[in-house]
């Protein structure tokens, strides 16, 4: 095996082991977004709410649940995609070989175009969780400090 395929190979792993590291936070965070929109519903719920306070808390509701579309976007499956399981499963076994011995400089491409793109969802996501979680904390703020 030469350095090249080496260096191959261990491209491919980084890129497979970095889109791996993105689903499991996004996965976390997903599940955070969730509780805190649980959490915040159960509390609202019984709560005397003035109109600012409805309309801090409902903007940042509106931005956590905007933060799960994107969260849910970034770990949808790509089954038209032209890398990993999609591809392989058209194929037949002498066909995967070949390609998988041609193209590691393109499933690297690919691979990482794809890990960029699910990277780019969770980053926005956090950001409109942190800009949520700012008015929600700010409705708290008016809701349980009597400001009218």
């Amino acid at each position: 095996m030469s350095a090249t395929d080496r260096n191959l190979i261990a491209a491919h792993a980084e890129v497979k082991a970095e889109i791996t590291r993105t689903d499991t936070k996004t996965a976390l965070l997903l599940a955070f977004v969730g509780a805190l929109l649980a959490g915040t519903w159960t509390v609202a719920r019984d709560v005397p709410l003035t109109v600012p306070t409805i309309v801090a808390g409902a903007a940042g509701l509106a931005l956590l649940v905007g933060a799960a579309g994107l969260l849910l976007r970034s770990v949808r499956p790509n089954l038209r995609g032209r890398h990993g399981f999609p591809l392989w499963a058209t194929l037949t076994a002498e066909e995967i070989g070949a390609a998988v011995a041609r193209d590691w400089a393109a499933d690297i491409a690919g691979l990482s175009r794809l890990a960029v793109a699910k990277f780019t969802c969770l980053r926005r996501a956090v950001d409109l969780v942190l800009m949520g979680g700012a008015l929600l904390i700010l409705a708290a703020l008016l809701a349980f400090g009597g400001a009218a």
